[in-house]
């Protein structure tokens, strides 16, 4: 395996690293805004108030985003398997 390849999977693994937690980051920072636009108008100050949207909304999430996820951890799986020696006998 050749220094190319070794940057090659770990831009890669960077890169969908960044694609698998942004939908899930946007999704919390979207909810964690608007609860704190709710609280700013409302003068609430309350931790839990911001906290329980935030957890919901980024359970949600990973059920909806979920199954993509998963079809994309598993295809860069089987990408990483094929470099394996082993592959090349």
């Amino acid at each position: 395996m050749s220094q190319a390849d070794v940057f090659s999977i770990l831009q890669s693994t960077l890169t969908l690293a960044l694609e698998l937690s942004m939908p899930i980051l946007l999704i919390g920072l979207s909810a964690g805004v608007v609860v704190s636009i709710f609280q700013a108008v409302t003068q609430i100050n309350d931790s839990t108030l911001s906290l329980v949207p935030k957890i919901l909304s980024v359970f949600v999430s990973l059920v909806v985003f979920g199954p993509w996820m998963f079809h994309l951890l598993v295809q860069f799986a089987v990408r990483m398997l094929s470099y394996s020696p082993a592959a090349h006998g």
